[in-house]
């Protein structure tokens, strides 16, 4: 009997060990046929996990027999799943195809700033990239404007210019915002006056993605773009119908109500976006002075689409937005008419802008396009005792020609762009108006040298009426080192016409600031390069994936425009005796496990102005910089994210230092097939520039505000609703 029940043993274990699976899959992209690395696979059932090796191999062990779901999720690409059927011993090979989700990651997405149709993995120039999930998480914290997707990326700082109208510009790598071009799809329709609030007025719902060129970017959009350029690429119609909306509330008063809506009629197309955006006062803490203005905020930006042939196609769109804004001191807002608390500032905006692009395939390999806007923008402000009211009008038109090749491609045109700026008179100060106009020519050239090297250069010629001719080189390389390591060098000049809007003067709202003149001011001309290397790869068995970019950067700007004092009480703009340069270094890290990513950015920014031997800091630039973002998330049920943001104390205009601080924040959302609830806990433990420093001296009724260079609304808790229709 004993030898019976040793027999049943040893048997039980042989059909265990021959129940025992071995998977073999290999994953490939379904285009190229090119194995892919780094791919996280899963078999639920039994909690397995691998990730593809450098050859796209991932190998189950010992797998019990039974049917299992396995599931290939790798970002920049659509989830699929698989089902398998184990019951007999020998070994099961798979091959698994994956198919390109758009906008999903940054080495496998087709930017538009270059003109090129490479995807970014094979761009010289270094773009960085938000989208998809990334832009959809970011737009859950500030669904009413894109400050946020902008402020949280690694070397970008938000600068707010008004301390109770909440005014910002953006600075890339410690320069100041008017050497950022920010175009809305190729189009520069917020420049000159129409910057003051453009960070303010652009909801992000429209939008497919979000592209950054850091440094000089001048070839293609002209000399504006000294610190780097950022384009706001816009949704398009697909063949299935998109209907979303999004609904957000806030405790500090705030309310989001946007929609969008997106669709193709064959040989059309139609997008539409409308918003409603607004604010009650909101000043926390003891502090009478708004953190966050009263405001109500109008968005309507349809576009068409008419494919006319298959060779031919049109699209023309609008973008409107209407806004009015008040802050200052609560009591004033709220009704009162106590002389004591009387401040506020009043801004009344008015943005209307046409965009119009025509595409013509000439034959298999070259293409004409044709482009232009018309731009119309009226902001009036008001503080006690003062107003300033002007019109800015603007037009931009470029017709370029690209021939694409196996191994190169070019891009050829001309633009011709207007700027022009009339002031309503309201007493005897001179008058700010301007006009400028600028005539460009460029051509460019991507070329495929070898497997591992791939260059781009280019040049440009403006005449800058009143200022004369400028050319603008610019060149870049992209070396492979292995599929792993990359590297990107590159570098150009740039220029920025003189005009009086700038961070310096929006801070007083442009009161007794004398005009620009072509007599006495000259063009801004830098010059800049970058350097950065990538490196990706797996860890621990292939469970964990590593990327690390670290980038190196330097920018000469030489006769910078400042403002300074000019007589009694009154403010001139002059080119300064000398330069300013920045330079510094950008280390991003991230690392993902299963559900599980965390990024890691840090930044070092070391920005001098030079005039002979006297050396300081250019003020509101933090020179140390940390980004910090751990999110985890259960495939189409939950999201969670964890932030932390710090920064470095910051020069400021008067010659004393700003506190450094610490921002953390917290989000949540719950995800179903047709719509999501989420909320975000901001800045959760109330860091706010009023609860350790002022924000202004004098009189409460007559402030002289300090600069802001850290937050002013402290913690605010914000959720909302999304629906996919």
């Amino acid at each position: 009997m004993k030898r019976i029940i040793m027999l049943f043993v040893a048997m039980a274990f042989v059909l265990s060990a021959f129940a025992q699976n071995t998977i073999k899959i290999l994953i490939k992209d379904i285009e190229s046929a090119e194995p892919l690395i780094g791919v996280t696979v899963t078999i639920p059932k039994i909690n397995k996990v691998a990730i593809t090796d450098t050859k796209g191999e991932a190998v189950f062990l010992n797998i019990p027999n039974g049917v299992y779901e396995i599931r290939y999720s790798y970002i920049g690409y659509k989830t699929k799943e698989d089902r398998v059927s184990l019951f007999e011993t020998k070994p099961v090979d798979l091959l698994v195809l994956l198919e390109k989700a758009e906008g999903e990651e940054l080495e496998e997405v087709v930017v538009s700033t270059t003109r090129s149709s490479r995807t970014i993995a094979n761009i010289p120039t270094r773009i960085e990239v938000i989208a998809g999930e990334e832009l959809d998480e970011k737009g859950n914290m500030k669904p009413g404007d894109i400050r946020m997707i902008l402020n949280e990326s690694t070397g970008i700082q938000t600068q707010q210019t008004s301390a109770t109208s909440a005014n910002a510009s953006i600075r890339i790598q410690g320069l100041d915002g008017r050497y950022t071009q920010i175009l809305k799809d190729g189009f520069p329709l917020f420049s000159g006056a129409a910057s003051g609030l453009g960070l303010l007025q652009t909801p992000p719902l429209d939008l497919k993605q979000v592209e950054v060129i850091k440094g000089s970017a001048s070839t293609l959009y002209g000399g504006g773009a000294i610190a780097g350029l950022v384009n706001l690429v816009s949704k398009s119609p697909r063949e299935e119908r998109e209907l979303n909306f999004h609904l957000n509330g806030t405790t500090a008063g705030g309310l989001d109500l946007n929609g969008f809506y997106a669709e193709s009629y064959g040989k059309a197309g139609l997008t539409i976006f409308a918003a409603r955006n607004s604010n009650r006062p909101y000043a926390p803490g003891n502090v009478d002075l708004t953190a966050i203005p009263e405001f109500s905020r109008y968005t309507f930006n349809p576009k068409l689409f008419l494919f006319l042939n298959e060779k031919t196609s049109l699209n023309i769109g609008l973008n409107s937005t209407f806004e009015k804004r008040i802050g200052g001191d609560l009591h004033y807002i709220n009704g009162s008419n106590d002389p004591a608390h009387s401040f506020f500032e009043k801004n009344i905006t008015e943005r209307i802008s046409s965009q119009l692009s025509l595409n013509h395939k000439m034959n298999g390999h070259t293409a004409f396009n044709f482009r232009n806007s018309v731009s119309y923008f009226n902001r009036s402000i008001s503080v006690p005792g003062y107003a300033f009211n002007g019109i800015q009008y603007g037009s931009f038109t470029e017709a370029n020609i690209s021939l694409s090749g196996k191994r190169s491609e070019w891009i050829a045109g001309l633009n011709l762009w207007t700027d022009q700026f009339k002031e309503k008179s309201r007493n005897s100060f001179p008058l700010r108006d301007y006009s400028q106009t600028t005539v460009g020519a460029f051509v460019q050239n991507n070329i495929h040298i070898t497997e591992w090297l791939e260059l781009e250069s280019g040049i440009r010629t403006d005449y800058v009426a009143d200022y004369g001719f400028v050319l603008l080189p610019r060149a870049s390389g992209l070396i492979k080192i292995t599929e792993q390591f990359n590297s990107r060098i590159g570098g150009g000049l740039g220029y920025k016409s003189p005009t009086i809007f700038t961070e310096e003067s929006e801070r007083i709202q442009y009161q007794n600031v004398l005009p620009v003149s072509s007599n006495t001011n000259k063009l801004e001309k830098s010059y800049g390069f970058n350097w950065d290397v990538n490196y990706r790869t797996t860890l621990f068995n292939e469970r964990v994936s590593l990327g690390i970019n670290q980038l190196f950067f330097y920018t000469f700007l030489n006769a910078p425009l400042t403002l300074e004092q000019h007589g009694n009480h009154q403010y001139k703009f002059n080119n300064l005796v000398g330069h300013m340069d920045t330079r510094g270094m950008e280390t991003n890290l991230k690392l993902t496990y299963q559900d599980l990513k965390l990024f890691l950015g840090y930044s070092f920014t070391d920005a001098q102005i030079h005039i002979g031997n006297v050396l300081r800091e250019n003020p509101l630039t933090a020179k140390h910089r940390l980004n910090n973002v751990l999110m985890y998330e259960v495939e189409d049920k939950w999201k969670f994210g964890a932030e932390a943001y710090y920064y470095s104390k910051q020069k400021l205009n008067d010659g004393t230092n700003g506190n450094p601080y610490w921002i953390f924040g917290f989000m949540a959302e719950k995800l179903w097939d047709k719509f999501s609830l989420y909320i975000n806990f901001e800045n959760f433990t109330d860091t706010r520039q009023t609860r350790f420093d002022s924000i202004y001296t004098g009189s409460i009724s007559n402030p002289v505000f300090k600069d802001i260079y850290a937050p002013l609304d402290g913690f605010v808790v914000n959720g909302g609703l999304k629906l996919r229709l």
